[in-house]
């Protein structure tokens, strides 16, 4: 059994294995619709539990998509319903009753010391499908898609980051640790990671360089990533903020000072980050990043239940 909360505690070795896997998996897939079962449906009969704190579409679908097609099932717990929010079950004992009906348990979280409550008393495998800090599906995935779309590997590529810190960014740091690949991030001084991350970066001696002028940040990048301004539950002054990232909004022109043949890539859902016509160019690659998180979850949660080939 192996959790997956944080790509900074995942070997490097564990994580290309899930992208091997995962490469495998959507080539043996492509005559097959999205409910048809893998073969050899390797997680039958197996249950995965979602908790989602935090709105969701695409962890929401891709997980479901993902146990499907593995042969299992999937059951979506909203928080409200249950006795740990309504009444004032501990989640020591949440843990205990999820580990008894299910395979695995899937959190979507608004606090990671819950996250890491339910690791400590959970005996399944917990996968963080997003938390403040760190949000390691999505960037595992986005991983594969870059690698996918360039066919090399991201060691061989200039990855850059336009936008504001947060749990995205965080995870896509630690890839950039784990798989040796160049990062630049591009975002106002104000809006840099927080002094944990800073230490975090140099302590590992990284290839990671912050900028506080966009057009510095992405010169020479063949990935530009970016994500909304304004999160999620983000408590701040939404109009102040929004000025302060005016210059970094990813336009054509700044697209320019990148290779030719740069992607764009976004999490989603968008905001005023970016142009339209940059989102909606042939650059722009978003719905299959978007789709490439079915495959890569389908190897996560192989990897947690010990089934990875």
């Amino acid at each position: 059994m192996k959790h997956f909360t944080n790509l900074k505690d995942i070997p490097a070795q564990d994580l290309r294995r899930i992208l091997i896997d995962a490469k495998k998996r959507k080539k043996a897939r492509k005559k097959l619709n999205n409910l048809r079962t893998d073969k050899g449906a390797p997680l039958r009969d197996k249950l995965l539990i979602q908790m989602f704190e935090k709105s969701s579409l695409r962890t929401r679908l891709s997980f479901y998509l993902a146990i499907k097609q593995l042969g299992g099932s999937t059951l979506t717990l909203r928080p409200d319903e249950l006795h740990l929010s309504k009444g004032g079950e501990s989640i020591e004992d949440t843990a205990k009753i999820l580990s008894n009906f299910g395979d695995a348990f899937m959190l979507r979280t608004d606090k990671d010391e819950k996250l890491e409550e339910f690791k400590k008393y959970l005996s399944i495998p917990i996968i963080n499908g997003l938390s403040p800090s760190s949000h390691p599906t999505q960037i595992l995935s986005d991983v594969f898609t870059v690698e996918e779309i360039k066919k090399k590997p991201i060691s061989k590529l200039n990855i850059t980051w336009i936008g504001d810190s947060n749990n995205v960014l965080n995870s896509l740091i630690a890839a950039s640790i784990k798989f040796s690949f160049r990062l630049n991030v591009g975002s106002p001084k104000k809006y840099y990671p927080s002094k944990e991350i800073i230490k975090y970066i140099k302590r590992k001696k990284n290839k990671i360089s912050l900028y506080n002028n966009p057009i510095m940040a992405v010169k020479g990048a063949d990935v530009i990533f970016s994500d909304k301004v304004i999160s999620m539950n983000d408590k701040v002054n939404k109009i102040k903020k929004l000025k302060h990232f005016k210059n970094f909004k990813i336009n054509q022109k700044l697209m320019n000072f990148a290779k030719k043949d740069c992607i764009f890539l976004h999490c989603l859902p968008r905001g005023k980050e970016v142009d339209e016509k940059v989102f909606s160019s042939k650059n722009s690659k978003v719905w299959q990043q978007a789709s490439n998180r079915v495959h890569v979850q389908k190897s996560i949660l192989l990897y947690c239940l010990g089934k990875l080939r």
